[in-house]
């Protein structure tokens, strides 16, 4: 007989959730701290889950978790700045009294759409079945579907990244303390190593000179901050060619009709 045909009910729900950076924590619905497999297990009543919808189709199996911020766990600035995000949880129940030591996993997943409110949040999980929604095939770009650097483009990014540190910061405009040539890291990425935003990718927009612009804002303080920014490329053939001498890779159909040749007319 298991802890789920007893007569008295002994079910602990239990999350476990791993980060992209390899932070692990671990939360229970029960009242007080449970040890599973090596992981303390914290006690957070205000856990929930919604019902798991799963099935034999083809379909995204789906679930809802909701909970309350707090500091010592989940913080509100964290899931801002997208720490949280695809995250690995695993739900799964347990016999609190540990009088069995088996467990029966209920769902697992990818944190998805992240939403909150009222000092609390609700967060999507996404089963292994939502790649099937995925586009199997590439559609046809004149840009390059490639990224800089990435095994189908191979320029290779020995000296074309490099460290610095942010001086000064205004909105999305980082001040760093070397110079590089114009627009060089346009279109290219920003990795916080120390400070507030350390672990965290922004999106570039455009540089030059010793500023460079995100796309978005960093959540915390950047000022002394160090980063690793790293070049990037505008995707068009004409900057593959010239600039990286990288045309036989380039990964688009820059001179491919577009649907403009289907609303053509005689004498247009």
């Amino acid at each position: 007989m298991t802890f789920l045909e007893g007569t008295l009910t002994t079910i602990a729900l239990c999350w476990r959730i791993e980060r992209r950076d390899g932070v692990a924590i671990g939360l229970t619905a029960h009242d007080r701290d449970l040890v599973v497999d090596g992981l303390v297990h914290r006690a957070a009543p205000g856990m929930t889950p919604s019902a798991i919808k799963r099935g034999e189709g083809l379909e995204a199996d789906t679930m809802d978790v909701t909970g309350a911020l707090t500091s010592a766990a989940i913080s509100e600035r964290d899931l801002l700045a997208g720490r949280w995000d695809g995250a690995r949880v695993m739900l799964f129940a347990v016999d609190w009294t540990g009088a069995d030591a088996s467990r029966v996993d209920l769902g697992e997943g990818a944190i998805g759409a992240v939403e909150t409110k009222d000092g609390g949040f609700t967060a999507e999980l996404r089963g292994a079945s939502g790649v099937l929604e995925r586009a199997m095939v590439e559609e046809t770009s004149a840009e390059c579907r490639a990224e800089l650097g990435d095994k189908r483009c191979r320029v290779a990014m020995a000296g074309r990244r490099r460290f610095a540190r942010v001086v000064a910061a205004e909105d999305t405009v980082m001040t760093l303390d070397a110079a590089a040539a114009a627009d060089v890291y346009g279109g290219g990425l920003l990795r916080w190593i120390g400070g507030g935003n350390g672990g965290l990718e922004s999106a570039v927009a455009a540089s030059a000179g010793e500023t460079v612009t995100l796309r978005g804002a960093p959540v915390f303080d950047p000022v002394g901050a160090l980063v690793e920014v790293i070049e990037g490329c505008d995707k068009r053939l004409a900057t593959c060619a010239g600039r990286f001498g990288n045309a036989a890779n380039f990964r688009g159909e820059p001179y491919l009709p577009g649907i403009d040749l289907l609303t053509r007319y005689p004498g247009a």
